[in-house]
């Protein structure tokens, strides 16, 4: 909470962080090749006051490209959205330091959870 008495905006980037990890690095799905955070783009819509209970993020996949992939976000409670934010991932090879491609495997996780899949869905974090 910050001195308005309102959850700060990095806190935010924190929850989304928190989302997504929960979301890449499941016990049976993950990027153990590593990946690393090459844009974060929110939108803050109304203010979220200091509370005790948590607030409910919804995260899906809106894009796949060759070495990167986007995750979009709403925190929010029902139907009243705090933020709208979305953070473009690149998978990443920490031996030789540099970007690489999305894995077969990779690709096809992230393809159970786009916005346009059949059967694709959102994810509660």
């Amino acid at each position: 909470m910050d001195a308005y008495g309102h959850v700060n905006n990095a806190v935010f980037v924190r929850y989304l962080e928190e989302a997504r990890i929960n979301f890449l690095f499941r016990p049976e799905k993950d990027f153990q090749q590593g990946s690393v955070v090459a844009r974060h783009e929110i939108d803050y819509k109304r203010q979220l006051v200091h509370r005790h209970h948590p607030v409910d993020i919804e995260l899906w996949v809106s894009e796949i490209r060759a070495a990167s992939f986007t995750i979009t976000y709403e925190v929010k409670d029902d139907d009243l959205v705090y933020v709208r934010a979305s953070t473009v991932v690149v998978p990443f090879d920490f031996e030789a330091q540099r970007p690489r491609r999305l894995t077969g495997e990779e690709r096809e996780f992230l393809r159970e959870y786009t916005d346009d899949a059949d059967e694709g869905e959102a994810v509660a974090a």
